[in-house]
């Protein structure tokens, strides 16, 4: 999964850095857009999904995941709580939380989430305030908590040089921003990342 950032794309068409990503093996684009206008959050999301021929899911907001078309969203413990947030949703609608500790594993086994993503596996310069950073075992670790079946995601400071470990670790894929969304060429810098996944 490949996920947006404003500041990294630095000018550059959001949606053609997210084709190249898909190019270069990104089978998931997530839209983080956290001081975004809700018009504009919608419409680069209708962009994407209009764009692209894989899930795109929006972080923190349901409802502008559900304005867009899109396959989803990503909520954190501050969002909208998933429990009563589901019965709303049309069938097949993905629900990602985040998980970053045993206590928010524990916490998370019990909602009806189809992915969690756990990090910062390791240490990250687009959330500054992740916490801190799990390492292999530590993520490890997580995925031992999760109920059975539900895929887990590693995240934070994920590159081509460690996401190997991650996968090492038990993550059923990676999530990266910095990786993909710093590089002057996006589309080389996703498959980099996907062959390291898929090693």
């Amino acid at each position: 999964m490949v996920i947006t950032d404003p500041d990294l794309i630095k000018g550059r068409d959001p949606v053609s850095v997210c084709r190249a990503a898909v190019r270069g093996g990104a089978t998931m684009i997530q839209v983080r857009w956290k001081d975004g206008n809700p018009a504009d959050v919608v419409e680069l999301a209708r962009a994407l999904v209009a764009a692209l021929p894989v899930p795109i899911l929006v972080n923190d907001r349901a409802d502008i995941a559900l304005a867009a078309g899109a396959a989803g969203a990503h909520l954190g413990w501050e969002d909208v709580p998933l429990a009563p947030l589901r019965p709303h949703l049309p069938a097949g609608f993905l629900l990602g939380i985040s998980v970053g500790s045993a206590d928010e594993a524990t916490r998370a086994g019990g909602l009806p989430a189809d992915y969690w993503s756990a990090g910062p596996c390791f240490p990250t310069p687009t959330k500054p305030d992740a916490g801190s950073a799990l390492g292999p075992e530590g993520f490890a670790s997580i995925v031992r908590l999760a109920p059975e079946g539900m895929p887990v995601m590693g995240i934070g400071g994920i590159t081509a040089a460690n996401a190997t470990a991650i996968i090492t670790a038990g993550a059923a894929g990676v999530a990266v921003i910095g990786a993909v969304m710093s590089a002057q060429d996006p589309e080389s810098a996703a498959r980099a990342v996907a062959v390291a996944v898929h090693a």
